[in-house]
């Protein structure tokens, strides 16, 4: 009985001897955990980040888009002077929007289109805007994961961003993000909305081209007509055609083509046109991307490509204005002090909202 418990002994003994056998060199380890650590602690300058979105680095650029998104105070003189100093080498790739309800397959939609391009040797950079929680202000930011094949290919980039609280979804800072990823060279930009309503507005407003994705056989065709959506989109893709859904996807694109008719036309001379694919067997994405390069050839014919970059930097510019007024009043100590107060005196029912905004407005 002994000799069994101490053989026992012996073979746990040399289980937990097998086990310490394995550890990593020690100078290796503390190398590293050194260098993770300087390149913690080293802030590259303003130039430092030009010179390397310049030079394509990604890794520069994605510090520089980090800067651009930070909410701190202190990093907005950095990212204004990294804009400023980008600007004169952007404004040559071609934008272009990608919206739909969620489950359409967008994600799907444009890892096939990304790879198509790349294939063309394009440079394709996707900012892709996930949804915020409104109560946690969390973002999932899972689109890296979502485009498996896109995301290790060295001719894309994927950057996914929080939403936050701007309009419908669409991240605040986007557009300067749009101006950092020509700089680095990319000659395609695709811009994904969350699809939950407000967001195309804003990102029809930053891009050339806008694709509307849909589903048949889900009563997506009258929804989308009573949203009124299509009257913004310059093409709308069926997606999901294939299998048994071929009949179907075939009958939403003759009733698209019929709700398209019934919209006025558009000022870029350009008539929408309704395209059927499947993401899932990378169908029908060819045909979408000759379809894009039909568009930016007839406005930049009719000189509306140009014009509508001029009116969107103009749109922008108001926007921006807007916003700083905004932000500039609610942070200003007076107001901190008094909203609350007479927040407290509308819940009473002693004044008016309208007559406690003048009150406040004259602060």
């Amino acid at each position: 009985m002994d000799s069994k418990v101490a053989n026992k002994k012996k073979i746990s003994k040399s289980a937990l001897q097998e086990k310490k056998g394995i550890p990593s060199p020690k100078s290796l380890s503390s190398n590293v955990a050194k260098t993770i650590r300087a390149q913690r602690k080293k802030r590259l300058s303003v130039d430092d980040l030009v010179s390397g979105i310049l030079a394509g680095n990604i890794t520069a650029l994605s510090r520089a888009i980090t800067l651009i998104e930070s909410t701190n105070p202190a990093h907005s003189k950095q990212a204004n002077a990294i804009i400023t100093k980008c600007l004169p080498h952007s404004n040559s790739a071609t934008r272009i929007g990608i919206t739909g309800v969620p489950g359409v397959g967008k994600s799907t939609f444009i890892e096939a289109f990304g790879l198509h391009l790349t294939s063309l040797d394009k440079k394709v950079a996707v900012l892709a805007v996930d949804p915020s929680s409104s109560l946690s202000q969390g973002s999932i930011l899972g689109d890296k994961t979502r485009m498996n094949d896109l995301v290790k290919n060295d001719h894309a980039f994927i950057r996914p961003s929080p939403s936050g609280n701007s309009l419908g979804g669409v991240a605040r800072k986007t557009r300067e993000t749009i101006i950092l990823c020509e700089a680095a060279g990319f000659d395609t930009i695709i811009i994904e909305t969350v699809g939950v309503g407000q967001s195309e507005t804003a990102v029809h407003s930053m891009v050339d081209f806008f694709l509307l994705l849909k589903l048949a056989g889900a009563g997506d065709e009258l929804q989308g007509i009573k949203r009124g959506i299509i009257e913004m989109a310059d093409a709308i893709v069926i997606n999901k055609a294939d299998g048994d859904n071929i009949k179907a996807a075939k009958m939403a694109k003759v009733e698209f083509n019929r709700a398209l008719h019934l919209y006025p036309s558009k000022a870029s001379q350009w008539s929408p046109k309704v395209s059927l694919c499947s993401a899932l067997k990378h169908e029908g994405i060819a045909d979408v991307w000759h379809m894009i390069e039909d568009y930016l050839k007839t406005t930049s014919a009719n000189q509306y490509f140009e014009t509508n970059r001029h009116n969107q930097n103009k749109f922008w510019l108001l926007q921006t204005i807007e916003e700083r007024l905004k932000s500039n009043f609610y942070n200003a100590p007076e107001i901190k002090l008094a909203l609350p107060i007479q927040m407290k005196r509308v819940e009473a029912g002693e004044i008016t909202p309208f007559a406690a905004a003048e009150y406040l407005l004259s602060l």
